[in-house]
């Protein structure tokens, strides 16, 4: 199995194509292709807070129906179907940008990415397990005694982390460092914690570089296990990304 996982894209969609084309994929079909065969994996939060979600999820959707993706949805996505499904969500933390986009567009085409997002989402896991159980994609985090499993549980820690119920100063849930204790086998890649440069510890890899707040879009490169990066066009915010040791 050869895979490019890429972190968080909030609907950077320029930064993205940047990052497969560096990835050595080609644009011709207008869907990202390796010419070996490679395929590309995507650790949620497709949208929101970006200038391009509507395209982001079209070409996860294209790639998708190719069959040559593995995307498992994150807390954003998971909001954003709420929303596709008329449910009372607030319009807040990133969605307002898509909802954004999807007002300018006529009924029939605001329906369409609807449906393709619906579809997308209700036929993916929560995580995948893959590779014989050597590789694990999950948003946030997932325990190594929950890998296999499905409930309530596991749903909050793939989409949220390993909160503990207290909030931080601004606002956001307090997230216990689940990687410092990990010694499980398999490697586990993740997203959701916005760090400055991509984390490599007890074989887990947090590949959300921020780069909806001006970090950087990196990708992590299975089997050969190596980071790779594409500097963000966003305004740098500082206060977004977690420091850890």
């Amino acid at each position: 199995m050869k895979l490019d996982i890429i972190g968080d894209v909030h609907g950077c969609f320029t930064e993205f194509r940047e990052l497969t084309k560096k990835l050595g994929y080609e644009w011709g079909t207008g869907l990202p292709v390796h010419p070996y065969g490679r395929k590309l994996g995507f650790m949620g939060d497709l949208t929101d807070r970006g200038h391009h979600s509507l395209e982001t999820i079209s070409t996860v959707y294209g790639l998708f129906q190719k069959d040559t993706v593995y995307y498992v949805p994150g807390n954003h996505c998971n909001k954003l179907y709420r929303y596709f499904l008329g449910n009372n969500v607030k319009i807040l933390h990133g969605l307002e940008t898509t909802v954004a986009e999807l007002s300018a567009l006529t009924e029939k085409e605001r329906n369409r990415y609807r449906d393709m997002f619906i579809e997308l989402y209700e036929q993916s896991p929560l995580y995948h397990v893959l590779d014989k159980g050597k590789l694990i994609l999950a948003h946030a985090d997932i325990k190594e005694e929950l890998i296999g499993k499905q409930s309530n549980r596991v749903k909050t820690f793939v989409l949220y982390g390993d909160i503990t119920g207290e909030k931080n100063d601004d606002g956001t849930p307090v997230r216990k460092d689940w990687a410092r204790d990990y010694q499980g086998e398999a490697w586990i890649v993740y997203g959701h914690t916005p760090v400055k440069e991509a984390r490599i510890l007890n074989k887990t890899a947090n590949i959300d570089t921020g780069a909806v707040f001006g970090g950087m879009l990196s990708a992590f490169r299975y089997p050969e296990l190596e980071v790779v990066s594409v500097a963000s066009s966003m305004p740098f915010v500082a206060e977004k990304f977690r420091e850890v040791e």
